[in-house]
């Protein structure tokens, strides 16, 4: 007899609900626009309850930037499982798209974030990101010294990635504008993310 999933206890529910509220609200307003107080009525919850579990604002708003950022990290788990940089590199690319899709919001935040210097993140910036990038590094050179790849920057390739998976979350209504005024659609945007690694893969694979 298959076993229930355990529910979501109370403090996992509340923390979801002002996540999500405040994923909205940074977006909407950005971080000195915010407030408490607008988080915790979209949320649904008393004022004191947040503080309870996001003692500051700053402290809600890494914890929104650190959920995107620790996504987009584990999007390239397939760095790992695959030495067929082909095979990686289109999981990852396909990952990251997705999450502009699943994750718009939280795309916006940490780009505008970026845009104004990092104040709030920059030690994220300094670790998580930087430790990650140096691992990913050293799997874009050993594919390059075993003649999978052509000679590129391995920087320049993850800069190329981001700019163009996340445009299809900063950009969104731009590229809803350009199709008519409605989102792509689920097909349309598998043929986007098709063409984008497709694309990306012809310029670096050797």
């Amino acid at each position: 007899m298959a076993q229930c999933k355990p529910r979501p206890t109370i403090r996992a529910e509340n923390e979801r609900a002002l996540l999500e509220a405040a994923e909205a609200i940074f977006a909407e307003q950005g971080f000195s626009g915010a407030t408490t107080a607008a988080i915790a009525k979209r949320a649904g919850v008393p004022k004191a309850n947040l503080h309870y579990y996001f003692p500051t604002k700053e402290a809600l708003y890494r914890a929104v930037v650190e959920r995107v950022l620790t996504a987009w990290l584990a999007a390239a788990a397939s760095f790992d499982a695959s030495e067929d940089p082909r095979e990686a590199l289109a999981a990852y690319i396909g990952a990251k798209m997705d999450l502009a899709r699943e994750m718009p919001l939280a795309s916006r935040i940490w780009s505008a974030e970026i845009m104004r210097g990092a104040p709030i993140i920059q030690d994220f910036l300094d670790t998580t990101l930087s430790q990650w990038v140096a691992a990913r590094e050293r799997a874009v050179k050993r594919w390059i010294a075993a003649g999978k790849l052509k000679r590129i920057e391995p920087k320049v390739l993850f800069y190329m990635i981001w700019a163009t998976t996340q445009q299809y979350a900063n950009a969104a209504h731009e590229i809803s504008t350009l199709n008519g005024g409605r989102p792509l659609d689920d097909a349309a945007f598998e043929r986007a993310k098709a063409q984008v690694i497709e694309m990306i893969l012809g310029g670096v694979a050797a």
